[in-house]
């Protein structure tokens, strides 16, 4: 199959399984599991929203959804699920922009935002590659109540660890000798034909980088079928004549750099990796022939996001020109 909607790809990296996914589309998720939740646990928050556990911003601590009821099921996308949840409560002093990360948590996870009025302010079921959640920006106002629910997919319950803190904008500027990669504004219905690689049948499957440095825009949008979409950027990089490049890059949301081979779409996989952003620079160094061309791949590490963003790749050696030099023009430098 020539263009790729949901690769999966394997690397063998110090004997472990990595999967790496070039896709511009999640992959469809398996239907809930829907089993009898396992007995009770130690109870860390409450069971509703009547008895829901207070908490202040910035939040650290763990717990466990075994042995809680179900009684709430925000869809986002999916509900019709049966797990035990369990509610916090905060009142924010004043406006507050907050992330909520359940990073570590152990079974597939849900977590939502709720107002005063039961309404769904954020949620969030799959942001890890392993179906653990996080809420990435969720705008709340001084003086108002919320609740924070602990959920999970289908039956799914289990050890959660909860981190609610402060959003910070991370802002990458990009550098005046930098090229613009051009990519069209990633607007709901976007058709992604610019260097979209193996994901794309357009015109322009790839870019070519060759300059020191590269602005690029990623980032997420609604397809025309309503699926969640993210922009994956695929380049051509030419292998300079000391036999090597490096490839440092940073972005404004937590992206993947892929070294990829064989170049063939139908059997793509990972070389090496790296993970940038936000605000956090990484490496990858590739060894070739001189005037070999590479495949390299740039993208959110989520298909979960809104908007556009920044990231910068900048290139060493830099593929600085030289202008062939004769023996007079040589000597004219000491007279």
């Amino acid at each position: 199959m020539r263009f790729l909607l949901t690769i999966l790809l394997t690397l063998a990296l110090a004997s472990t399984a990595l999967a790496f996914d070039l896709g511009a589309a999640r992959p469809i998720k398996a239907p809930a599991n829907l089993i009898t939740p396992p007995p009770a646990g130690e109870r860390q928050g409450g069971d509703t929203f009547a008895d829901a556990v207070p908490i202040t911003v910035p939040h650290s601590g763990t717990g466990s959804t075994v042995g809680y009821n179900d009684d709430y099921d925000p869809m986002c996308p999916f509900d019709g699920n049966i797990a035990p949840d369990v509610v916090y409560s905060l009142m924010p002093p004043e406006d507050i922009v907050v992330v909520v990360d359940l990073y570590g948590s152990t079974y597939d996870t849900k977590v939502a935002i709720y107002d005063i009025d039961f309404v769904i302010v954020a949620c969030n079921d799959d942001y890890y590659p392993d179906y653990v959640s996080k809420i990435e920006q969720a705008q709340l106002y001084g003086g108002e109540q919320y609740f924070l629910v602990v959920d999970g997919y289908g039956s799914s319950a289990g050890d959660y660890v909860l981190n609610v803190t402060e959003y910070v904008p991370c802002v990458v500027d990009c550098v005046p000798w930098a090229e613009d990669e051009n990519e069209p504004p990633l607007v709901d219905g976007y058709v992604d034909n610019f260097n979209g690689g193996c994901n794309t049948d357009g015109s322009q499957p790839f870019s070519v980088y060759d300059s020191e440095a590269l602005c690029g825009t990623s980032g997420w949008y609604l397809a025309a079928d309503g699926g969640q979409r993210r922009d994956t950027d695929w380049f051509e990089i030419t292998i300079p004549d000391l036999g090597w490049v490096e490839i440092i890059g940073d972005a404004e949301y937590e992206c993947s750099m892929f070294h990829l081979g064989p170049q063939d779409c139908d059997n793509v996989a990972v070389i090496q990796s790296a993970t940038i952003g936000p605000c956090l620079d990484g490496t990858i160094h590739i060894d070739g022939t001189p005037g070999e061309t590479i495949w390299f791949w740039v993208g959110p590490t989520t298909f979960d996001g809104e908007g556009e963003f920044t990231y910068l790749l900048q290139r060493w050696p830099t593929p600085t020109a030289i202008e062939p030099a004769s023996w007079s023009s040589v000597k004219g430098l000491f007279d």
